[in-house]
């Protein structure tokens, strides 16, 4: 018998409620604490949620239950404004134009700062496979990612001749925690940002640093949205025979931005249950599953009459049922998702009782994860035969160009479960560009319009490398060459296929204004002459209006329209027939008023100028009467928020 619950009889607490709201904006905050009864109870960790809300380093004691030297500076490095850019490279682009993928070069902290504003809650799935510690250099410099030299020097561990004291890579080496623990962890903290309500990240990682991550996972995204530890059989059954056990598994960290919006999970069909897919349509490759199935249940709701192509009324023998209700089967033979096929023993009476000679059958699409069978849910282990290094090998001529490469299948696998048709996915340590190379082949196969992010350091390639050979000069060249040469694959093999191959190259840059600081003393005719512009001379308008573009916080692939209008070129960002664009912007100098005019009578979301596209104050007082006139704003305020200038 169910016990009835008992009115609580008390007031809100208030201080609980507070508590939850603030966890759910700072995961990484909630601890736990001790009540007066000894019982545990969740609790702020006021220093942590201090220094979220600081610029500045917190003083105090850390003392949360996972920590290490440096977390604090961690959290600060993920709070610290950058005074950075990415400026567009339409040279090393592909299809620019039509493109809604991004390739992003440049330290990955940074990347996803300057992407805040522009995919905050847009990005639906992160996948990420970060450097796993054993035992090599960290190549990000940020404030917590020295070289082992440097590290060794700071703590003591070379001898006056340069020598180490101790050997080289130890596991017990304080480096390898600590440090890796602060570069992983304030990426995190950002990342998180993007996800949106329902997005989900996924983090490839092996048994080096597999507790600490899962522990910061906790902190970041919270314990409660850990959807899965997946287990990778990743044994190729090759190699050197190690010292004690072959490594024949890595895992896969799922964690939930807020896993009560995340839907039911289905995994992806197997190779084997593919062949079932043999019939095709204009919507794509189908079969047929068999609406009528055995089940002994008296559920009148899921047993009604349906009347045949040839007037034939039918209902299900006894043991049967149908898979939908009545108002769900209309809705499917709406959608003509409905097949009839004659028969003379099928599951199906008349509404006479005798022999039906018709069977029901719904189309089930390849790629249509709703029509998996429920047996179908993900397995926490997943046998993927590693061929990630082979993959590229082949893609490259045969050299063996990049090492240690995940397989495209295995991010396959998770981009086809955790996400649909039109999202966006982020791989902000994207090496090869295995993530890429993965969306575009699940794009082909199933004709669907996913988007990718690819963010990478540029490091530099080993001379003695068979890539630096091949004459890749930095990990970015390899990346992005890939994407083209797998794109070029995948059309050969899917011809019929339509697929987003190209990407729009982005370079993470210092501010494109100029940062100059002189004493008055200092100042003369000449130097003044230098000073008319604030902005650097080796910047483009194209630079300028990506500069713009990610502080409207508008996303970086939309198009983009050029028009001369009176000598001047504007740029027209993302228009939009109804709308209106999202943005337009002119960069010339001394524009008229028939350029001002132009615009505002094109009703832009937003509006951009450089300072010198005015000749003085009163030309700036016309501009905003300009458009006053013509964009029919009266309020200041709301036109100061239009039109901007740089």
């Amino acid at each position: 018998m169910t016990e009835l619950k008992k009115l609580d009889m008390k007031s809100v607490d208030v201080t609980s409620e507070n508590i939850e709201k603030i966890g759910a904006l700072f995961p990484n905050c909630i601890t736990e604490s001790q009540d007066e009864n000894g019982n545990l109870r969740k609790a702020i960790n006021f220093e942590v949620l201090q220094q979220l809300l600081s610029k500045d380093l917190v003083e105090g004691k850390e003392r949360y239950e996972f920590t290490w030297p440096g977390k604090k500076q961690a959290i600060l490095d993920a709070n610290v404004s950058i005074s950075k850019t990415l400026r567009p490279c339409v040279e090393e682009s592909k299809d620019w134009e039509n493109t809604k993928n991004l390739y992003i070069e440049g330290d990955n902290l940074e990347a996803l700062k300057l992407l805040q504003k522009s995919y905050f809650g847009k990005v639906k799935m992160i996948y990420i496979d970060p450097p796993y510690n054993t035992g090599n250099d960290f190549i990000y410099e940020d404030d917590f990612s020295v070289s082992s030299d440097e590290y060794n020097d700071e703590i003591g561990q070379q001898d006056d001749d340069g020598n180490r004291l101790f050997k080289k890579n130890s596991d017990s080496d304080g480096r390898f925690h600590s440090k890796w623990c602060s570069m992983i962890y304030s990426r995190l903290l950002i990342a998180r940002n993007l996800l949106s309500q329902d997005g989900t990240i996924c983090i490839s990682i092996d048994d080096n640093e597999f507790e600490n991550m899962k522990k910061i996972c906790n902190e970041v995204f919270g314990e409660t949205n850990l959807v899965s530890v997946f287990v990778w059989n990743c044994s190729t059954g090759g190699g050197l025979r190690p010292k004690f056990a072959s490594k024949t598994h890595e895992y896969i960290c799922v964690y939930a931005k807020s896993i009560e919006y995340l839907p039911m999970l289905y995994a992806p069909l197997s190779d084997e249950a593919k062949k079932m897919y043999t019939q095709h349509d204009e919507k794509g490759t189908y079969r047929d599953k068999d609406f009528i199935f055995k089940n002994s249940s008296q559920n009148n709701n899921q047993k009604y009459l349906i009347e045949c192509p040839d007037g034939e009324k039918v209902l299900p023998k006894e043991g049967y049922i149908y898979r939908f209700i009545k108002e769900s089967f209309n809705k499917a033979l709406s959608d003509g998702l409905v097949t009839f096929k004659k028969t003379t023993t099928g599951p199906l009476l008349t509404e006479a009782g005798n022999q039906a000679h018709w069977n029901i059958y719904i189309k089930k699409y390849l790629g249509d994860a709703t029509g998996a069978p429920s047996t179908l849910v993900p397995k926490e282990m997943m046998s993927i035969y590693n061929v990630g290094t082979q993959c590229v090998q082949s893609l490259f001529d045969n050299k063996r160009v990049f090492e240690n490469v995940k397989p495209v299948d295995v991010i396959a696998y998770m981009a086809n479960m955790l996400s649909s048709d039109e999202d966006i996915i982020l791989d902000f340590f994207s090496g090869s560009a295995t993530t890429a190379h993965s969306i575009m082949q699940l794009n082909a196969e199933f004709g669907r319009n996913k988007k990718f992010i690819m963010v990478q350091l540029p490091a530099k390639t080993g001379e003695k490398t068979e890539a630096f050979k091949c004459g890749f000069k930095n990990i970015c060249e390899i990346g992005k060459e890939r994407i083209r040469r797998a794109a070029k694959k995948i059309a050969e093999e899917k011809p019929n296929s339509k697929f987003d191959s190209g990407f729009r190259v982005l370079k993470i840059a210092s501010s494109n204004m100029k940062n100059v600081y002189y004493n008055p003393k200092d100042l003369n005719l000449d130097l003044l002459a230098t000073l008319e512009t604030n902005i650097k001379e080796d910047r483009t308008d194209l630079d300028l209006l990506f500069a713009s573009i990610l502080d409207f916080g508008l996303t970086l692939d939309c198009p983009i329209k050029e028009e001369v209008i009176d000598g001047a070129k504007v740029y027209i960002y993302n228009d939009d027939e109804e709308e209106g664009p999202d943005l337009i912007a002119c960069f010339a100098d001394n524009i008229s008023e028939d350029v001002i005019t132009y615009i505002a009578k094109r009703h832009p979301t937003k509006a951009v100028f450089k300072d010198s596209s005015f000749e003085n104050s009163p030309s700036k007082i016309n501009l905003f009467e300009i458009f006053k006139m013509h964009a029919n704003i009266s309020d200041d305020k709301e036109l100061q928020e239009l039109v901007r200038v740089i």
